[in-house]
């Protein structure tokens, strides 16, 4: 990995400030580009963005930017340090924070194709048992964690307990995650957007230091994201394709989990000064154990 690269992915995201406000110079490496000749070559957008393949559309106003699927790729792969990942449609990145500033964060955009999901459980759902069952598995997985090389990691509790709007049918929650190793606890942020034949993930990771503006900035970008005519969630008809799970299930684990996808968000890096590697679990374990935790009280699973 390039040089300039780790030291851009030093902070919990890529952040944008005006134009490339706050980039900072980085002794080149390689193909001698810098920092900012890195920045220049994203293809920022804002205002109304289609999400090709999700049948959705992002209305991006003030405050942010977005990078398109491949941009987005870049930054994840060359900045982050991931694995390819051809499902990611895009990045949300907040114009306050600076790219490479202590502060900055961005907003993973992806979507499921898994079907409808139920919500008619959504007032029945006890969230202090979700967690309770999520911090179970994340302990119990530590030992395969440490086989593969990754810290152990410890699931804190709710950074902001899950909150479902029947109306719009948005979910979002945050929890707090303590990782072996990291001189701060890290935050992750979650909405999704529920739609006819799936839904939406936006998903940030910062420090826990900066809940109160990520959370701030996660309100603006709640009501971002759109299906489109004839994919919303009124928009379903008896025999449409339905998920196999409910709300329960996609805040412990959702999609990502079901994907089996392990260390997903691969590289987190926390400050200027150091890294830490971040594990996203071995979450197709942790899925699975609380699926069939689930199963009667979700009423979806066949």
């Amino acid at each position: 990995m390039k040089q300039w690269i780790l030291a851009a992915a030093l902070a919990a995201g890529m952040g944008l400030g005006a134009g490339v406000a706050g980039a900072q110079d980085v002794e080149p490496e390689g193909d001698g580009m810098t920092m900012e000749q890195f920045v220049a070559s994203l293809h920022f957008k804002q205002g109304t963005v289609a999400l090709p393949g999700a049948d959705a559309t992002l209305n991006v106003g003030d405050g942010f930017h977005f990078l398109p699927a491949k941009d987005a790729q870049r930054v994840l792969e060359e900045a982050w340090g991931n694995p390819p990942d051809d499902s990611v449609l895009g990045l949300l990145v907040p114009d306050a924070d600076g790219l490479g500033s202590d502060h900055s964060w961005a907003v993973v955009v992806t979507y499921s194709d898994d079907g409808y999901v139920s919500d008619e459980d959504a007032q029945e759902i006890d969230y202090a048992e979700v967690l309770e069952g999520m911090q179970q598995d994340t302990e119990s997985d530590n030992d395969e964690r440490k086989e593969a090389g990754y810290p152990v990691m410890h699931l804190r509790g709710w950074a902001q307990p899950p909150s479902y709007d029947a109306a719009a049918k948005r979910l979002h929650w945050a929890k707090e995650l303590q990782v072996e190793g990291a001189d701060s606890n890290t935050l992750n942020y979650d909405i999704r957007v529920l739609g006819r034949e799936g839904h939406l993930s936006l998903n940030a990771v910062a420090d826990m230091a900066d809940l109160g503006r990520v959370k701030d900035g996660m309100e603006k970008v709640l009501p971002m994201a759109d299906f489109d005519a004839g994919h919303r969630y009124a928009d379903y008809k008896s025999g449409d394709k339905t998920a196999a799970y409910g709300l329960a299930a996609l805040v412990a684990g959702g999609v990502a989990a079901k994907a089996g996808l392990f260390g997903k968000l691969g590289i987190l890096l926390l400050s200027l000064k150091k890294f830490i590697v971040l594990a996203f679990v071995a979450v197709a374990g942790v899925f699975k154990k609380f699926f069939g935790r689930f199963k009667k009280k979700e009423g979806t699973v066949t």
